[in-house]
């Protein structure tokens, strides 16, 4: 093979590998991570919390929640995610009229967010080339992506102090304005992996969880 064949075949391998690249970080999406933080009151003693129920004047979830006078699907998903993983973790569900020693609040929205990402593959996978005139770096600088944030919070308040005593927030890549099942499930599932707090853990923590 002569040196313009292997030339010319030269773009074409690299937009291949290039499509590959593409097409695998697209099937990543859908185990977007989630950003995980929470932060604590370190004078409270978490195990005395066994009881809980939902904070009596709940704030409006983004879809109107309970306000309208029925849940929304929105606000159903949240609650029986965490209904769930606060089972598993001993502690009981009760009403709020029945003095539980936490209430559970919580906040969601999702919002429009533009990320920029550094590559030598142009917006659509495969690289650029100038032919020797350098036009591919103009290409290296990166580009910027849109997508979809969820945002989860969850404060636990102390019901007989009526004080704020842990909040967790997490937040992930979502496909469309709401927060489906599966990806509410997995916003509570990772953020209620910091509760309880640990002792000697930092007032603010970082993780990332699949």
């Amino acid at each position: 093979m002569n040196r313009i064949s292997r030339f010319l075949r030269r773009p074409l391998a690299y937009s291949v590998l290039g499509l590959s690249l593409l097409l695998g970080a697209t099937s990543c999406t859908t185990t977007a991570r989630v950003g995980v933080t929470s932060d604590y009151d370190h004078s409270v003693n978490f195990r005395a919390y066994r009881t809980w129920a939902w904070y009596p004047q709940q704030r409006t979830d983004t879809e109107g929640g309970p306000a309208q006078g029925y849940e929304s699907f929105l606000d159903k998903r949240i609650r029986s995610a965490v209904e769930q993983q606060l089972g598993l973790k001993g502690m009981t569900m009760v009403e709020a009229t029945a003095t539980p020693d936490v209430f559970v609040a919580y906040s969601a929205r999702v919002e429009d967010k533009q990320r920029s990402v550094a590559s030598p593959y142009g917006p659509y996978g495969y690289p650029y080339y100038g032919y020797g005139y350098g036009y591919g770096s103009l290409y290296n600088r990166g580009y910027v992506t849109e997508y979809k944030a969820g945002t989860l919070i969850l404060d636990f308040v102390d019901a007989s102090r009526k004080e704020l005593a842990w909040r967790g927030q997490g937040q992930a890549q979502v496909d469309n304005q709401t927060i489906s099942e599966a990806e509410v499930q997995r916003i509570v599932t990772s953020i209620l992996g910091n509760y309880p707090p640990q002792d000697g853990r930092p007032a603010s923590s970082q993780a990332y969880r699949e």
